[in-house]
């Protein structure tokens, strides 16, 4: 059955609501009309308004809300309708959700799921187009999803739902009418994924999440041109970050990029290479690399096409480890 990332997140939700009347959905917009981007299209006329609420536009009161909630056992998820819409709610996001369970010394369990639509490549401008997983990523007490494709949406949403701990989950929204044929089937109960390997190769290890996937695959090809075998990961969940698989890989290739479109500053690539470096460095053929957005405000949507991490960025990083003799001067950001 072919079907769109939209569609996947659709039927995680309905089959969430369907298995567990606990589960509550809360967010702006999203019965009625269905959510900005239509992920929770007909689940208000199915499930009734008091378990698909149409809130008022006040994202901290949002996530307050679904904290109260899972204090008295219910299942919130939330939908924030763009990343830059998530600072509103920053205060109850890390200095509540995350650490009402360890504040309570395990007593109190906080079951909320947080659905960021994040990312850019869409034409849209600040506060539309943002990657502020690192932020969370930083806070103890969250967990962070972030999935690549069609399957790993629906599965992945089904065990945020599901796990006891707050999870925020990144959708790339870049990707949502990405379609494949694939059968949705109920996951495994688990509290977080590990990342995958989607293509495996023996001179590169080039890691990604979320959206940068796609471009990670394309680099594949370009890369068997020049007679390089790249081997491509997923990472799925940001934190715990699943550094076994990724130093494995790195121990038999030698090399590392990682890839990602937030700023290039502090975030995700500089954990992993920073964790690689510490416990892979006898390994290592060159020192890991990283292809990010720019450390700027994310610009006009006429100049995103500069800023994002794109397949001619992520060959000159790979071209870059490949020549040890050959000095590295940033250019790969």
């Amino acid at each position: 059955m072919s079907v769109s990332m939209m569609k996947a997140l659709n039927q995680s939700l309905r089959d969430a609501l369907t298995e567990d009347e606990k589960v509550i959905l809360l967010g702006e917009d999203i019965g009625t009309l269905g959510g900005v981007f239509r992920i929770t299209d007909g689940l208000k006329a199915e499930f009734g308004e008091h378990r698909v609420v149409d809130t008022p536009l006040a994202e901290s009161g949002i996530v307050g809300s679904a904290i109260g909630l899972a204090y008295r056992g219910y299942r919130p998820v939330v939908e924030i309708q763009f990343d830059g819409f998530t600072y509103p709610a920053f205060d109850q996001l890390v200095s509540q959700l995350a650490k009402m369970h360890f504040r309570s010394r395990g007593r109190v369990k906080m079951p909320v799921t947080v659905r960021i639509p994040y990312g850019g490549g869409i034409g849209s401008p600040e506060h539309h187009s943002e990657s502020p997983e690192a932020y969370f990523s930083h806070t103890a007490g969250l967990r962070v999803f972030a999935p690549s494709s069609v399957e790993d949406a629906y599965v992945m949403l089904r065990q945020a739902i599901a796990c006891d701990d707050p999870v925020i989950f990144f959708e790339p929204k870049r990707r949502y009418h990405e379609k494949a044929d694939i059968e949705l089937k109920t996951p495994e109960r688990t509290a977080s994924p590990k990342a995958k390997v989607l293509h495996q190769g023996q001179d590169v290890t080039v890691v990604g999440y979320g959206p940068t996937v796609y471009t990670l695959k394309d680099a594949v090809l370009a890369a068997e041109d020049e007679g390089v075998s790249l081997e491509v990961i997923d990472l799925r969940c940001l934190d715990p970050l699943d550094m076994d698989t990724i130093a494995e890989s790195v121990k038999h290739t030698g090399r590392l990029v990682v890839v990602h479109e937030a700023s290039r500053t502090s975030g995700i690539g500089a954990e992993i290479c920073a964790q690689i470096t510490e416990t892979c460095f006898d390994y290592l053929e060159h020192a890991p690399l990283r292809v990010t957005g720019f450390d700027i405000p994310y610009p006009p949507s006429r100049l995103e096409s500069h800023h994002l991490p794109d397949l001619d960025k992520v060959m000159h990083a790979v071209d870059t480890v490949m020549r040890r003799d050959e000095t590295h001067s940033g250019g790969a950001k």
